[in-house]
């Protein structure tokens, strides 16, 4: 189950959650569904305290336009994805899946809390992988370019293409690697 959350700011005590959206994947990460994906509903005032990244970027991708047209606040969402989550699989049995996941997660705790307790308590976050592979294999790392429209559907399938990326070009089974390899030539005997 993946999951992204877009927030006013990072501070989960001072920011707000305006959009959420989940993804179902099978363990290859083929998408099964998408789920809802739900502006949610937050006061001028509050709009009005986002930092300019936030505001710029939110208002460039027509999210703020949607949060103050919404009439979802986050316990409706809430209850809108546990009900979709709950066709796939029972509480406590998928990871939360994403990028940042422990960000989202954080902000779920406060203002979600019973999604939050639907996901096991393990998280399955690419941005892990990604900072393995920016530090072992640097230019394996720079091959894979975010787009980062920064919408909480467009984050999820980008969140599932990176996890493929390393996947194929990462993290490669000895086997997969040995076939990937093309055969050596024997060594020449020595004179």
């Amino acid at each position: 189950m993946w999951v992204d959350m877009e927030m006013t700011g990072l501070d989960p005590f001072n920011d707000k959650v305006i959009e959420v959206a989940v993804v179902v994947t099978d363990s290859e990460l083929n998408v099964l569904e998408e789920g809802p994906v739900l502006a949610i509903h937050q006061s001028d005032d509050i709009l009005a305290g986002m930092d300019a990244w936030n505001t710029s970027t939110h208002g460039k991708s027509g999210l703020t336009a949607r949060v103050k047209e919404s009439v979802i606040d986050e316990a409706q969402a809430e209850e809108l994805l546990i009900e979709f989550l709950t066709k796939y699989i029972g509480p406590g049995k998928s990871p939360m899946c994403g990028n940042s996941i422990c960000q989202d997660r954080r902000f779920m705790a406060k203002y979600m809390p019973k999604l939050e307790a639907y996901f096991h308590y393990r998280n399955l976050d690419v941005s892990t992988l990604k900072e393995l592979c920016k530090r072992w294999n640097p230019t394996t790392a720079r091959k894979f370019v975010k787009k980062t429209k920064h919408t909480a559907l467009a984050d999820i399938h980008e969140s599932i293409d990176e996890l493929r990326f390393y996947r194929e070009h990462f993290i490669v089974a000895p086997e997969v690697k040995a076939s990937q390899e093309s055969p050596q030539s024997p060594a020449a005997p020595a004179a």
